[in-house]
C-alpha cells in the first residue's frame, strides 16, 4: 500500500465521510481494492470530427491496460477540439484560438473536482495540445503525454501531397490553372487516413514540442498514427506513469525555464509553425515562467537546419525516418541544456547520446546548416512596437525585402473578395487588420488568403501583414501577431491605403513609412470597430488577450 499522505484520491476515497463519494464510483463498476489505488486520469480529446483525435480512442484502451498491470486505476474523460483545417475561412476559425483557454479550463476542473492524483494527455490537433499542456501545468500533477502520430502523405502524379498543397491547389483551381474535376480528384488523395496532418503545422509542431520540453517519449510525436507502434507507446505511458507518480516527479520539475528555452531553440531550428509563438508563452505563463516575442528574438541564431513541409518538399514522415526530434538534438547538442529531466527517466543529454540520425540530409549538422540563422523572425518597428512574426524559411529570398503601397481591408473576406476579384496589384502590401485576440475575436488564422496568394502566383510579389495569425502550414511573405493589434490602438489600425510599407526580414524591419506628426494626427480621430459579439467570442474579446504574451487569459 502507498503513502496515505501520496495519494491525492483518498480525499474521496478514504473515510467514513467520504461513503457517498465510494458509492458513486462503486455505481460504475469499480471494487474497493481499486480505490485503494492512485486514481489515474486518461485525459482523452477523442471524437469523430478531427481526424487527429480518432485514433486515441483505441490508444486509450493500452494506456488504460498498462496502468492497471502497473498498479494504478485509471478513469477516462474527455475534452473538446477543434480542426483548423475544417475551420479555415469562415467564422468558426474564430473559435479556434479560444478552444485552448475551454480545454485547459475543461480539464482543470475535472481533475481538480475528482483529485486525480496523476494524469497521461491523449493529446492531438493545433489547441488541443497546447491546451493540455497549460492544463498540466496549472494543476501540477504527475503526467505524460501520448500524442496521436502522423498522418501518412497523399500522392498525386508522383508529387507528395500534404494539406498545405490541398490549399494551394483550390487557388490554382480558382485561377484556371486546373480543373475542377483535378481538384476533386487530388482532394480524395491528400489525407490518406487519420493522424495529424503530414506537414509541419502547428499540430506536428505542438506534438514536437512534447518532446522537447520533456513531455513525451522520445520518437513518439512522429510515430504514425494507428500504428502498432503508437499503441505500445500508449501502454508504456500507462506504465510510466506510476513511476513519475511514485518519484512524485510533476510538470513543475520537467517544464522548467530551461526546457522552454530548450523548446524555442527547437522550433527555431525546424521552421515550426508560427503558432508556437503564441503557445510556448501561454504554457510558461502557467508555470509563473513570463515569456514573450523578446525569447525568440534571443535564439534568432539559432541555425535553420531541416526544411520540412510547407517550408520545404519532404513532409513529417520523412523527418522521423531521418531521426525525429532526437536527432534535431543531436544536431543542436552545443545549444541544448542537457541535463533536464524527461518523463522518459532520461535527460536530453541521454537521449542525445542515444539518438539515431540516418539522414544528415533532412536534418543537417549545425556546422552545415541550410541557413546560419533560425527559421522564425521578429520583426520589429513602428508597425509592430511589441513585434511581429514571419516564417523567414518560408519566404523567398527575393521578397524577404520589399516595400510596397498599402492595400488596407479590415476582415479577412474583404481581402479574399479582392483577391478573387483580381483587384490586387502586384507589388502590393495586403493589411487585414480588427482580426487579433481581441478585435476578431479570437485571431483568425488568414490561411484562406494566403493559399490564395500562393495559387494565384501573386505570393512572387505581395507580401500580407496581419494582426491575426497564420496556420503552420502557412509559406510566402506573410506577417503576423502585429502587436498592438488594432483593436487595442496599435499602427495597424492608422494604415491608409496607398501608405508605404518597408519590410525587411533579414534587419527584422516592419515600417510604416508615415511621419509620426501624421500618425498623432491620425490617433486624434481614430475609433475602434466594435463588434457585438455573445457566447465565448464575447467572454473572450473581453478579457483582452494579447498576442504578444501568447494571447493568455489574465
Amino acid at each position: 500500500m502507498m503513502k496515505s499522505d501520496k495519494i491525492r484520491s483518498h480525499e474521496i476515497t478514504e473515510g467514513s465521510d467520504r461513503a457517498a463519494s465510494r458509492a458513486l464510483l462503486f455505481s460504475m463498476g469499480l471494487k474497493r481494492d481499486q480505490l485503494n489505488k492512485p486514481i489515474i486520469a486518461v485525459v482523452n480529446c477523442f471524437n469523430e470530427v478531427v481526424p487527429g483525435c480518432v485514433p486515441q480512442r483505441e490508444v486509450a484502451e493500452h494506456v488504460k491496460k498498462g496502468i492497471r498491470e502497473a498498479g494504478g486505476t485509471p478513469l477516462e474523460f474527455n475534452t473538446i477540439g477543434v480542426c483548423d483545417g475544417i475551420a479555415q475561412g469562415h467564422e468558426g476559425m474564430k473559435y479556434s484560438l479560444p478552444s485552448r483557454e475551454i480545454i485547459a479550463y475543461s480539464i482543470e476542473i475535472m481533475l481538480q473536482a475528482h483529485r486525480f492524483d496523476a494524469a497521461v494527455f491523449l493529446s492531438s490537433c493545433d489547441k488541443i495540445t497546447p491546451g493540455m499542456l497549460m492544463a498540466a501545468a496549472r494543476v501540477n500533477i504527475p503526467s505524460i503525454f501520448v500524442t496521436p502520430g502522423i498522418m501518412h502523405a497523399g500522392e498525386h502524379k508522383g508529387q507528395k501531397l500534404t494539406l498545405s498543397l490541398m490549399r494551394e491547389f483550390i487557388g490554382k483551381e480558382q485561377s484556371g490553372q486546373i480543373t475542377l474535376e483535378e481538384l476533386h480528384e487530388i482532394e480524395e488523395k491528400a489525407c490518406p487516413g487519420v493522424g495529424s496532418c503530414a506537414m509541419m503545422g502547428t499540430a506536428n509542431t505542438m506534438n514536437c514540442l512534447c518532446e522537447a520540453l520533456g513531455m513525451a517519449f522520445p520518437r513518439s510525436a512522429t510515430q504514425f498514427a494507428a500504428s502498432e507502434e503508437k499503441l505500445a507507446d500508449g501502454e508504456r505511458a500507462g506504465k510510466e506513469i506510476m513511476r513519475l507518480f511514485e518519484a512524485d516527479l510533476k510538470p513543475s520539475d520537467i517544464m522548467t525555464p530551461s526546457a522552454f528555452e530548450n523548446a524555442v531553440k527547437f522550433v527555431m531550428a525546424i521552421g515550426g509553425s508560427t503558432n508556437a509563438v503564441l503557445h510556448i508563452p501561454a504554457i510558461a505563463n502557467e508555470l509563473d515562467i513570463k515569456l514573450n516575442h523578446e525569447i525568440f528574438d534571443r535564439y534568432q541564431k539559432i541555425p535553420y537546419i531541416a526544411k520540412i513541409n510547407p517550408s520545404g518538399p519532404r513532409p513529417v514522415e520523412d523527418f522521423h525516418s531521418a531521426g525525429g526530434v532526437p536527432a534535431v538534438f543531436k544536431s543542436l547538442k552545443d545549444y541544448m541544456e542537457k541535463a533536464l529531466m524527461t518523463v522518459s527517466g532520461m535527460t536530453i543529454g541521454q537521449i542525445i547520446e542515444g539518438a539515431e540520425w540516418p539522414d544528415q540530409d533532412m536534418i543537417r549538422p549545425a556546422e552545415n546548416p541550410i541557413a546560419d540563422s533560425s527559421a522564425l523572425k521578429v520583426l520589429w518597428g513602428n508597425l509592430a512596437p511589441d513585434g511581429a512574426i514571419v516564417k523567414k524559411s518560408a519566404v523567398a529570398e527575393h521578397m524577404r525585402v520589399h516595400k510596397g503601397p498599402a492595400v488596407v481591408f479590415d476582415a479577412m473576406e474583404a481581402a479574399i473578395d479582392a483577391v478573387k476579384a483580381g483587384k490586387i496589384v502586384p507589388g502590393s502590401v495586403i493589411v487585414i487588420r480588427y482580426e487579433g485576440p481581441t478585435g476578431g475575436p479570437g485571431m483568425r488564422e488568414m490561411q484562406q488568403i494566403t493559399a490564395m496568394l500562393m495559387g494565384t502566383g501573386l505570393a512572387d510579389s505581395t507580401a500580407l501583414v496581419t494582426d491575426g495569425r497564420f496556420s503552420g502550414s502557412t509559406r510566402g511573405p506573410c506577417i503576423g501577431h502585429v502587436s498592438p493589434e488594432a483593436a487595442l490602438g496599435g499602427t495597424i489600425g492608422l494604415v491608409r491605403d496607398g501608405d508605404l510599407i518597408e519590410i525587411d526580414i533579414p534587419a527584422g524591419r516592419l515600417v510604416l513609412e508615415v511621419s509620426e506628426s501624421e500618425l498623432n494626427a491620425r490617433r486624434e480621430g481614430w475609433v475602434p470597430h466594435e463588434k457585438k459579439v455573445r457566447g465565448v467570442l464575447g467572454l473572450y474579446g473581453k478579457v483582452k488577450p494579447q498576442a504578444k504574451n501568447g494571447a493568455v487569459w489574465e
